[in-house]
């Protein structure tokens, strides 16, 4: 079973209603299919304003599938994920537990592109999107959280990117 992430120093187990950059956004999937906000912390949403746009002068398109979650919604992925028949190690190794998420920080979000492949999939890391954030996430504050063979004992997560604000 994996241990928790605990999102350490400087990163709160979660953010107020005025510490909070709007991102405006299209999800992909599900009931929240359509046109939605995602929050971020203002310096993790401004960088995330400045690197979106390099990655497009590129011609990289990255979007944001998820940022800032409170506690109660990710109570809500886990009851969720258990409800679909998995076992609790299992859920525990792909989801942090309720007040250990990076999301609840602001500071973390979980990256989508246009090029074919479904949110959140480990496929992600054979788009030229998850190629351009390896090469220039750190430039902008962003690193890949749970590489493969992570400390944390999480699944590979290609798309789940945090801002660490101390490093730009």
């Amino acid at each position: 079973m994996p241990r928790a992430n605990q999102v350490g120093p400087g990163f709160p187990g979660d953010i107020d209603g005025s510490d909070r950059g709007t991102i405006f956004g299209t999800a992909s999937r599900g009931a929240r299919a359509g046109r939605r906000e995602y929050l971020l912390a203002p310096t993790a949403a401004a960088k995330w304003r400045e690197m979106s746009a390099a990655a497009l002068t590129d011609g990289v398109v990255i979007k944001i599938a998820s940022a800032f979650r409170s506690v109660d919604r990710q109570a809500e992925i886990i009851r969720a994920k258990l409800a679909e028949g998995l076992s609790l190690d299992a859920v525990l190794c792909v989801s942090a537990p309720p007040g250990y998420s990076e999301h609840h920080s602001g500071r973390a979000i979980d990256v989508t592109t246009d090029e074919g492949v479904a949110p959140l999939e480990p496929e992600f890391e054979r788009t030229r999107a998850f190629r351009w954030l390896s090469k220039n996430a750190g430039r902008f504050g962003f690193f890949l959280s749970y590489p493969a063979e992570n400390p944390y004992g999480y699944d590979y997560e290609p798309w789940h990117w945090c801002f660490r604000p101390t490093d730009v």
